[in-house]
């Protein structure tokens, strides 16, 4: 074969500029995909962002090589129609080839095996790494075909490059905010796919049509429960996140957000009590030393710390702070939110909440962190600033910090911190994996302290003796976290292969 490609067998232009913009969508259509296909498994966090994008980034790199390199050998349209076409089969096979991985997955973090976890994941990242090598291919490809003289070549790879780059920017936007949204994870795959494949018959021909018609067909396949779990009566991926509630045999319901391991609102038909972490914020107002008034809950969830308060302290108002309008949604569908008419639920983030509020809070609850990790806005100087601001004269400020037993490292660095900013600090260690950070804007003796916990409702009795028993002072952080520096994530995954 000659260096040279015949006139005749040259592609159009337009041809080849179609098919370079339809690769750039596929590549980051399934790299968006790909996140909310981990995100019920793994959560949405900085490091899993890594991750995929660091194997993104390396499929393409690998890519952009192989197609220089093949383009040499061979430069043929056909087989550069071929490689995309292949590339949306490999998309196609994405949501169904996962699942096997997935289900190991969450085997991995029941047990807390951190080589299951890790296995897995990187598993199912190299599902989607085929079809991206196969389409970083694309562009030096193209440009190898488009190219008949050396006096156009910059000007034809600064075409193509720019409608790769172009298409890139649709594969981000469409998925994320149209895609997803409208039709869900598998058949964003699926559309994906059919684009891919109806592309490459600018070079292929229009016979091969056909294959996109056939991948088309599997846009009817229904996708099935997300995760399959027993007692699942909902679920759904919202703009944020994966959300699914399930009721277990004595009529408890449970809501899972993302990867699943941690609960984050309970309800039971008999009582508002859950045997959680939530039955620890009823015992802080009694440290107030007056009636309780004004409440913020900071990640109101489904409403269950909400719900509770409403029945053993019916005159305080609250303002329930959720970023996710879908989970507040499932919370009034499924967890009895409304059974507390004295809640106003807002749907926005924590912390541009508090910038925007002129209301001042006897006690401010933080429940916002996404098990295991803690958004680092939420856990700084800066933060616990504004916080300050927003308490009255006596308020507390409560935070729910995961922990692992015997590792005291993420409770002793949010805790640090908070004390950089408030007079008085303890931690109590309300369940094995919750820890409880308070923080007073007027300290307290310990006597002080455990003489205010006798007083309150007496079905929380027991619940205060523990919180006056086990309360132990934190001091300040020689270096607390600041807006700026917050190594949450890498704190976090320390403890946890730890």
């Amino acid at each position: 074969m000659t260096d040279r490609i015949a006139a005749w067998e040259r592609p159009r232009s337009a041809a080849l500029g179609a098919l370079v913009f339809g690769a750039g969508i596929g590549a980051l259509a399934t790299e968006i995909t790909a996140s909310r296909l981990l995100a019920p498994y793994f959560g949405s966090s900085t490091i899993v962002w890594a991750n995929l994008i660091g194997i993104v980034l390396g499929a393409l790199a690998l890519g952009y090589w192989l197609g220089g390199r093949v383009a040499d050998r061979r430069p043929e349209p056909r087989l550069l129609g071929l490689i995309v076409l292949v590339a949306a089969i490999c998309v196609a096979v994405i949501p169904f080839a996962a699942k096997p991985f997935l289900e190991l997955t969450v085997d991995g973090l029941d047990t807390a095996s951190a080589g299951a976890v890790v296995g897995s994941f990187l598993a199912v990242l190299l599902l989607c790494a085929p079809p991206v090598v196969l389409l970083g291919m694309v562009s030096p490809f193209a440009i190898r075909l488009a190219v008949s003289s050396i006096d156009t070549a910059g000007a034809v790879a600064g075409r193509l490059y720019a409608l790769s780059t172009a298409g890139s920017l649709v594969g981000v936007f469409l998925p994320a905010l149209v895609a997803i949204p409208a039709v869900g994870t598998q058949r964003t795959f699926l559309l994906v796919a059919v684009a891919l494949a109806a592309s490459s018959c600018f070079l292929l021909g229009s016979r091969f049509l056909v294959v996109a018609a056939l991948l088309a067909t599997l846009l009817l396949v229904p996708p099935g429960a997300i995760k399959a779990e027993e007692g699942l009566i909902h679920e759904e991926t919202s703009f944020y996140q994966y959300i699914g509630v399930v009721e277990r045999s004595d009529g408890r319901r449970l809501l899972h957000l993302n990867e699943g391991v941690a609960v984050h609102s309970v309800w039971r038909p008999d009582s508002v009590l859950t045997g959680g972490v939530w039955d620890a914020f009823l015992a802080l107002p009694p440290l107030l030393g007056r009636p309780l008034e004004r409440v913020a809950i900071l990640g109101n969830a489904g409403g269950t710390t909400a719900r509770a308060l409403g029945v053993y302290y019916p005159d305080a108002e609250i303002d329930g702070v959720e970023l996710d309008p879908a989970v507040s949604r499932v919370g009034r569908e499924y967890f009895g939110m409304e059974d507390n008419p004295r809640l106003t639920v807002h749907d926005v983030d924590a912390r541009p909440f508090l910038r925007s509020t002129d209301e001042r809070y006897d006690l401010i609850v933080v429940d916002a962190y996404r098990q295991p990790y803690v958004p680092f806005y939420l856990a700084t100087r800066e933060f616990f600033r504004l916080v300050r601001e927003h308490l009255t004269p006596g308020g507390i400020v409560a935070l729910n910090v995961a922990a692992v037993p015997d590792d005291r490292r993420l409770v002793d660095a949010v805790g640090g911190t908070l004390a950089a900013e408030l007079p008085q600090v303890v931690e109590w260690p309300a369940l094995r994996f919750n820890t409880i950070v308070l923080g007073l804007t007027e300290p307290l003796s310990r006597g002080a302290f455990a003489a205010r916990l006798a007083d309150g409702p007496a079905d929380l009795a027991s619940i205060r003796e523990l919180l006056a028993r086990d309360a132990r002072p934190l001091e300040r952080a020689e270096h607390p976290w600041t807006d700026d520096h917050a190594p949450v994530e890498w704190l976090t995954d320390r403890m946890i292969v730890s």
